[in-house]
């Protein structure tokens, strides 16, 4: 379990590393809410990229996991191959598409003014390198079913120091070069994300974990990619789920207000802290789930699973009473506004500062509690995933996002549902604090749900 997930928490955390980086530039360099309101939508987005691929990632990774754990590297190779032909064909689909539509997708997040401005001129510098962030994410799922967590880090080590340099040099004039201030931001992390498809796509053409990619080799097998889809295609939809329900959550606090929507993208961001060893703990259950059962051993994919959810839960636990305590010095640390200075504060871009900083120390506060209910998901998930049993995990997170999510953040946020003249419910317009409400009584819930099918059991006996 350490094998596999310390590499990936050292990965995740260099990743938010970048995230920290254009978050503390862009508060610190430009001037006002706007900027940090459409940081927090391209946040989102740049999740939801990678996310695009994740149907193939996910099925390849179960598929990967379970020929290495059976003995048989070749059919391993052939996943692996087959899984990036579709990759690339489906990139070029998915640029194709925001080329023609980007605009109109980014102001669909309720972004006005200024900050819809920003957040097209982000996206376009971004959209050109999607073909390479394709190609990064599934030679890394492929990889981390083969058991090869090391070479993701590598690459991401590289990646940051590209990203957090450039991105730096850009938006402040360093040495000789320009300052571009919010345009540097995005061509930083569109170096960083182009720099990490060359390093990955590279591993895999010259040969990494037996792993090979080969043209000759990604000829369509029928056989092969039917059965990556049949895994990934729920797999897919679940991770689409997760993203496309958060744009929409993200929307609806967007439409409280830029301070608002600063509040909660910074608030995400420190989050991150505590969420960041999840996703570590999740690929270490993922994979060793889809070996031991490739493997026949089902008792020891249990003992895996409990193993990293153990683990999962002392550290993020640990990281949700850092957040309780000490939120309100991390957020100083970004915008260079404590939050007590909103009573000494009477106007102008530091009151706004000020303003985001209290609000976003608040919401960590009730977020801190849903550690325990966090770190169960997305252990448990990742142990679903790693087994096969994609349809399950997707069932849980419609039901957690839009049974429980959506329709409590537009309750417990806004002042009221409909028209203000016609039709309407009201609601209890508790603001950017209400949807964090949400939030927390979403995660609870879908802890319950994935421990339940856990406990069933029915997930090591899916057939792929």
């Amino acid at each position: 379990m350490l094998r596999l997930s310390l590499p990936v928490l050292l990965e995740e955390t260099l990743f938010l590393a970048v995230a920290w980086t254009d978050w503390w530039l862009t508060s610190r360099f430009l001037d006002g809410n706007s900027p940090m309101a459409a940081m927090t939508v391209m946040g989102y987005l740049m999740w939801l990229v990678p996310t695009l691929f994740a149907a193939i990632a996910v099925g390849a990774t179960a598929l990967v996991s379970r020929n290495v754990g059976a003995g048989d590297q070749k059919k391993a190779r052939q996943t692996a191959n087959q899984a990036m032909a579709l990759g690339l064909m489906f990139a070029g689909l998915v640029t194709l598409f925001f080329w023609l539509f980007g605009d109109f997708f980014v102001a669909m997040m309720q972004l006005k003014g200024e900050s819809l401005r920003l957040g097209k001129q982000y996206f376009s510098i971004v959209l050109p390198v999607i073909p390479l962030i394709m190609v990064s994410q599934i030679s890394a799922a492929c990889l981390r079913g083969a058991g090869d967590t090391f070479s993701g880090f590598c690459a991401k080590a590289i990646v940051v120091l590209i990203n957090v340099g450039v991105s730096t040099a850009l938006v402040s004039g360093f040495a000789f070069f320009p300052e571009m201030g919010w345009k540097g931001i995005a061509l930083g992390t569109a170096i960083g994300h182009a720099t990490g498809g060359i390093i990955l796509g590279g591993l895999m053409c010259f040969g990494r974990a037996g792993l090979h990619l080969r043209f000759r080799w990604m000829k369509p097998d029928l056989s092969t990619i039917t059965s990556l889809l049949r895994i990934g295609i729920p797999g897919g939809f679940d991770s689409l789920t997760i993203v496309g329900s958060q744009l929409i959550f993200v929307g609806i606090i967007n439409r409280l207000g830029e301070t608002a929507g600063a509040s909660h993208g910074l608030a995400v961001q420190i989050e991150a802290l505590a969420w960041m060893p999840g996703i570590a703990f999740q690929v270490a259950a993922a994979t060793m789930a889809g070996q031991y059962l490739g493997a026949k051993l089902p008792d020891n994919a249990v003992k895996s699973a409990l193993a990293s959810l153990s683990g999962c839960l002392v550290v993020m636990c640990t990281a949700g009473v850092l957040l309780y305590f000490f939120g309100n010095y991390i957020t100083y640390f970004f915008t260079g506004s404590h939050p007590e200075t909103v009573r000494s504060t009477t106007e102008g871009i530091q009151l706004d500062k000020a303003i985001t900083a209290q609000t976003s120390a608040e919401l960590l506060r009730i977020i801190a509690f849903a550690m325990p209910f966090l770190a169960t998901v997305m252990v448990l998930t990742g142990v679903l995933r790693g087994a096969g049993d994609t349809t399950s995990s997707l069932i849980i997170s419609t039901i957690g996002f839009f049974v429980v999510r959506i329709p409590l953040a537009l309750i417990l946020a806004w002042p009221y549902i409909g028209f203000e003249d016609g039709f309407r419910i009201n609601g209890f317009d508790l603001g950017v604090h209400g949807a964090w409400y949400a939030m927390a009584i979403d995660l609870f819930v879908r802890a319950l749900f994935v421990g339940g099918r856990f406990i069933q059991g029915g997930w090591k006996r899916i057939k792929i």
